[in-house]
């Protein structure tokens, strides 16, 4: 399945439907049970923070997102968390957090060499002696984007009972200059018409990854090539990277 930013409260009720709980949500999940302050950029629905909370979690747990919507739904499920609309440059960082994540590929949203950059050294600059900054992004050897294609069609069904169907189409031949630009196509009964959304996500190789982070001061201390913590090989599917201030 692929990430992106919502700006539709429709759409941003059905995320979690989209995208169920699983393997990843698990590793991170344990992370955060272990960290006493924790900064989710790219925070979604909330639904990571929501359930460390939730299992009595008794930390600071800032979410952080530019969508709106999303945080409309982390704010409905959960008035006493502290939610944040914006980015990284939203605000100056002070060392505030042991754990820093961004899930769900939320790293790939990362279009620009120079939204990379300012992004990666804000993170640094919140995280505490010690700290630790996790995140995954999908390996390009891996072409996960020749399976978003129009006949992969999940089907959900929306608050209301209505059955959604839903569908991805790569524009293009696939990566150009490492982006993959693609529609996500929603489609439900009684719609007026389906609704199409227009992203684009970066795909980085690892040795371009260790290179931005260790020019914003962070440093690989480890890195598995799926949820399960197997090393990372160059053809796994996944580049889940943990890194601290060098």
């Amino acid at each position: 399945m692929v990430d992106h930013v919502f700006t539709d409260l429709t759409l941003a009720a059905l995320y979690d439907r989209l995208n169920p709980w699983g393997p990843g949500d698990d590793f991170y999940l344990g992370l955060v049970r272990e960290a006493r302050s924790v900064l989710d950029i790219g925070c979604g629905t909330g639904r990571l923070l929501r359930r460390a909370r939730d299992e009595g979690h008794q930390g600071r747990l800032m979410g952080l997102d530019p969508a709106p919507a999303m945080l409309v739904q982390a704010r409905r499920a959960r008035p006493d968390g502290e939610w944040v609309l914006g980015d990284m440059r939203t605000r100056l960082w002070n060392n505030e957090f042991d754990l820093v994540v961004m899930t769900g590929h939320a790293f790939q949203e990362l279009v620009r060499d120079e939204d990379i950059r300012s992004s990666l050294r804000a993170v640094r600059a919140a995280l505490a002696d010690g700290g630790r900054f996790v995140f995954e992004t999908r390996n390009p050897a891996a072409r996960a984007w020749e399976r978003w294609v129009p006949e992969r069609v999940y089907d959900i069904t929306a608050d209301d009972g209505t059955p959604v169907r839903v569908w991805h189409e790569v524009q293009g031949d696939g990566p150009g200059g490492g982006r993959v630009r693609f529609t996500e196509t929603y489609d439900g009964d009684g719609w007026p018409a389906p609704r199409v959304c227009h992203s684009v996500l970066r795909f980085l190789d690892n040795a371009s990854l260790r290179s931005f982070l260790e020019e914003a001061g962070l440093s690989v201390v480890e890195q598995y090539g799926d949820w399960q913590g197997e090393p990372l090989t160059p053809t796994s599917p996944e580049i889940i990277t943990v890194a601290r201030r060098a």
